[in-house]
């Protein structure tokens, strides 16, 4: 706290020095619009040309210059997309001066809708950033990309989506993990839902109620420091984005062709000014979506000499149902002509009913000896020589994500000073109770004639097939409930509160401006998981199999029959509750073993200088970013039965013992930025960046939630928390060179890298050693590794051509490089660099290409997109060869939009056309073994959108 105050009372010293400055005469202001007076075009270049002074438009469309001497001076306003616009002003010596743009084509809407809208927007706010960025916009009528914020993201340089079950949900930037990357909404800091990560789920998000997106690769002072990948800022409507009042309501049905289910989507969007000074806007959105996953999983892959073989194959059928409402509500009020405040607020729910059934074939007994034959791609498995257990499994889960954000604020400019402040919450949240997570039907197959063979020729899917006594395997009565996995609770609730204040004095030099600005920022965050989980097995009357609730799986990778029904297990669990008798000592041990609470606060203080002409843009400071951290958990100990407990007797049954565990911690960190743009010639723009930043280690990770079981032989192994993690630290710097054109187009060339400290992987040490005062014989632990490097090129290239007119091209290309190293298996090499072996990073991938071939004419627009991602490490093993990995993936979407009237929009969108699959492996054997296949199809929707 020392050193906040004395950077704060640096920071006012030097403010108060530049106030000395002397006064000039008069102020010059105004609004850039579009032709139609629609849109208020953000992110316009004004300069006054004789003075060497350059602006760019908020988003409302308007400009300030203060103290500008007296004369006459050119002011010129430039937008990608259109023609320059010049004035000549004549300023007095005291008073303002108010010169409107109106640019554009004469009653022309090319800057206002459509594709062509959409890209100049796009490319006007990249040209003004002060730093390295990318933006998504929409247009005037409200029309954005795709159906979910990640989904949208992908269209940009250096984008990579990870996929859930076919819709996008994390972002990774420039080939690094989501956990890297750090999300706003309206300028909010959003918490993740999920219990276990920081990166934020951005499927929860509806992309109908965003009005812009933009990715900021290089961080300036006056951010927060905690990005390594980019930060992703997501804004809302504001009534002041438009000239015109605005209604949208758009309508449309959906349509998946593996469930044959037509579902609803609909959305409002509303602007409204209701005087010239005050403002309401905001929209409602609703998406049903059901669809099916056909899904093959294989795992403990054991190569023995014919060739590798699973000891586990699943067979999964997943039907699901995907509910998202999204609303906003923003206000907007000029307090006269130095203040503007706002108010926004943002819900988001997203809910996700999941059926799968499942058929698992657990060969584990063959460990030892492996398969009874092999023959090329083919194992064979007989029931005389080992046991083979069947199980037929159904999940019936729903689960809750909600995602809210009130933010108040607001600007107020006095002449040469200016002040930004803000009062923020957000609260993410993820919620399941009452889920059946499974029921499962087994039967053990032990000398009952039983032979199952699996062909492995085709890697992605696995086929099975069995012989022998196939009656007993095709018979749903003899698939007996063996166990219910019930989750009475399941919450995690992310929340944090948030102040800023910021304040700046403007000194006007000859040529050009130098501002003075400092600020603090706090926050408070707390993050809580709860789980209770309760093991139940049937002690009824009589037996309960598969036969008493038997469904009719749609599944065309393989017979799964016979399946359970969907709610089948879930009713008669809940009808017949008297009968089941609940595992106390399993339940114990799940319920306590991921509980945890982290309280997070962060103090953050910064100075920083800003430096601008018309042609060169300098901002360079220092940020102190102080963090104070208490983590909460439990040691968790399952001791079996004959084991020796802590006090030294025997265990005389399996047993659980809870220990309460706490620590605190708190450690600062200086954050240096600088950040050069300059405008080398009309339209060319150089930028280099250098900047110092950090992501803090995920609570979960941090939490002292030690997971221990010791058997009957006194082995032990556990799962670790590690409150002694640091941060990931980053020395990162980027250069980028871009061109536009005065045809609504751009090209930029762009190199990153980024040095990387303390990287943070989950380590599987297989070696005895003690680690927190617990001893073990095997253990899963979180550590901070060797340092990474990343390094890449981006490229990027969008144009709309006079010479085919409506013809609009998109592309962007991305390599990255991103290798870091991990310790093998041995506690001693934790800490041992020599016996590190190098990994590229997980989630990176080395080749990205985004393209868009679109055509707009008349009434008639059309847009084909195509994504691919190379191929990635996922996940990390202590054996190398059974590292997981994610193959390549290609996706071509279509979208159609038909003009009928000025008011009605008709619009078609076919979304993954090829069938884009998802495939994880290993690489045993020096071949391609399937850990996870997946295939979704296509999905087509249609509707219209009425604009009043």
């Amino acid at each position: 706290m020392t050193r906040i105050r004395f950077f704060a009372s640096s920071a006012a010293v030097a403010l108060a020095t530049s106030m000395a400055a002397p006064a000039f005469a008069g102020e010059v202001r105004g609004v850039v619009a579009d032709t139609t007076d629609t849109e208020a075009l953000q992110a316009a270049e004004v300069v006054i040309e004789e003075l060497g002074r350059r602006t760019a438009t908020q988003r409302d469309g308007s400009y300030f210059f203060a103290d500008v001497p007296a004369g006459s001076y050119t002011v010129t306003a430039n937008y990608i997309g259109a023609e320059p616009v010049s004035f000549t002003i004549a300023v007095p010596e005291e008073g303002t001066v108010v010169q409107n743009f109106a640019l554009g084509s004469a009653g022309s809407n090319i800057l206002v809708i459509g594709q062509a809208a959409n890209q100049a927007s796009a490319l006007s706010r990249k040209r003004a950033a002060d730093g390295v960025s990318d933006v998504l916009t929409r247009d005037a009528i409200g029309q954005f990309p795709d159906q979910n914020v990640a989904e949208s993201l992908r269209r940009l340089p250096g984008i990579n989506v990870l996929n859930d079950q076919g819709e996008g949900r994390f972002v990774s930037v420039r080939g690094l993990d989501p956990e890297l990357n750090a999300t706003s909404l309206n300028g909010v800091r959003v918490p993740a839902p999920e219990s276990d990560v920081r990166s934020v789920a951005l499927d929860v998000i509806s992309s109908d109620i965003i009005e812009s997106i933009e990715v900021k690769k290089s961080l300036t002072p006056d951010m927060d420091g905690d990005t390594i990948g980019a930060s992703v800022e997501i804004e809302t409507t504001s009534a002041f984005d438009r000239r015109k009042d605005l209604l949208s309501v758009r309508l449309e049905g959906s349509y998946n062709d593996f469930s044959g289910e037509l579902t609803p989507k609909g959305s409002i969007d509303f602007a409204t000014r209701v005087t010239e000074n005050f403002g309401v806007s905001g929209g409602l959105s609703y998406y049903n979506r059901q669809f099916e996953t056909d899904n093959v999983e294989a795992d403990d892959w054991v190569q023995f000499a014919g060739a590798p073989v699973p000891l586990e194959l699943q067979y999964r059928d997943y039907d699901v149902e995907r509910e998202r409402i999204s609303g906003t509500l923003n206000f907007d009020f000029r307090a006269g002509e130095s203040t503007e405040l706002y108010l926004r607020g943002v819900w988001s729910q997203f809910d996700d009913q999941e059926f799968r059934r499942r058929l698992t074939f657990d060969l584990g007994n063959f460990e030892d000896n492996g398969p009874t034959s092999q023959s090329g791609a083919t194992a064979i498995f007989d029931d005389s020589q080992e046991r083979i257990q069947v199980e037929r499994d159904i999940k019936d889960r729903f689960e809750r994500q909600r995602i809210q954000t009130i933010s108040f604020g607001g600007e107020s400019r006095w002449d040469s000073y200016f002040a930004e402040y803000s009062l923020s919450w957000a609260k993410s949240s993820e919620r399941e109770d009452g889920s059946v997570d499974p029921a499962e039907f087994r039967n053990r197959f032990s000398g009952d004639g039983l032979i199952a063979a699996f062909d492995f020729s085709d890697p992605r899917v696995p086929l099975y097939s069995v012989s022998g006594n196939t009656a007993d395997f095709l018979d749903p009565s003899i698939y007996e409930l063996n166990d219910i996995e019930f989750t009475a609770l399941s919450d995690a609730q992310d929340e944090e509160w948030a102040a800023r204040l910021d304040f700046g004095y403007e000194n006007y030099l000859e040529n050009g401006t130098f501002t003075l600005q400092g600020g603090m920022k706090l926050r408070w965050r707390t993050k809580t998981y709860n789980k209770t989980v309760e093991f139940y097995e049937y002690d009824g009357p009589g037996t309960f199999s598969v036969a008493d609730v038997l469904g009719s799986p749609r599944y065309p990778l393989a017979d799964i029959n016979p399946a359970p029904s969907d709610t089948g297990a879930t009713d008669f669990f809940f009808d017949n509750f008297g009968d089941f008798e609940l595992q106390t000592v399993d339940s114990q041990f799940d319920s306590a073993a991921e509980d945890y609470r982290a309280q997070e606060d962060i103090t953050a203080g910064y100075v920083l200088g800003r430096y601008e002409t018309d042609k060169l843009l300098v901002i360079g400071g220092v940020r102190y970013e102080r963090t104070f951290s208490q983590t909460r958990g439990n040691q968790v100990a399952l001791f079996e039965e004959d084991s020796t407990l802590p006090n030294g007797q025997v265990a005389l049954d399996d047993t659980v013992l809870v220990t309460p565990i706490s620590f605190t911690r708190e450690y600062g960190d200086w954050l240096p930025s600088l950040n050069i743009r300059w405008e080398a010639q009309p339209d060319l723009i150089l930028r280099a960046a250098g900047y110092r930043s950090l992501v803090r280690p995920r609570l979960s990770r941090l939490a002292p939630r030690f997971i221990v079981e010791v058997n009957d032989d006194d082995e032990v192994s556990g799962e670790f928390g590690n409150p002694a993690l640091v941060p990931f630290k980053a020395w990162n710097f980027d250069a980028s060179v871009e061109y536009y054109m005065s045809s609504n187009g751009g090209i930029s060339a762009g190199f990153f890298y980024k040095d990387i400290d303390n990287f943070i992987v989950d380590v599987e040490v297989d070696t005895p050693g003690t680690f927190n005062g617990t001893a073990f014989d095997e253990a899963v632990i979180p550590i901070n590794g060797d340092s990474a490097t990343v390094w890449g090129v981006e490229l990027s290239y969008s144009q709309t051509f006079d010479f085919l007119p409506g013809l609009l091209v998109q592309a962007n290309y991305t390599y990255t490089d991103a290798e870091g190293s991990v310790p093998d298996g041995s506690l001693a090499n934790l800490l041992d660099p020599v016996n590190y072996r190098d990994i590229a990073l997980p989630a990176s991938s080395k080749h990205t290409f985004n393209g868009v071939l679109g055509y707009e004419q008349g009434p008639l627009s059309l847009r084909f997109a195509g994504t691919y991602r190379d191929g990635y490490l996922d996940e990390i093993n202590n054996d190398a060869t059974l590292d997981r990995f994610v193959d390549d993936h290609f996706q071509l979407d279509f979208s159609a939009r038909f003009e009928l009237t000025d008011n009605i929009r008709l619009f078609y969108e076919w979304i993954n056309i090829n069938n884009a699959k998802y495939f994880a492996f290993n690489n045993l054997g020096n071949r391609q073994n399937l850990y996870q296949f997946e295939e979704y199809n296509w999905t087509m929707k249609g509707g219209v959108r009425l604009t009043f």
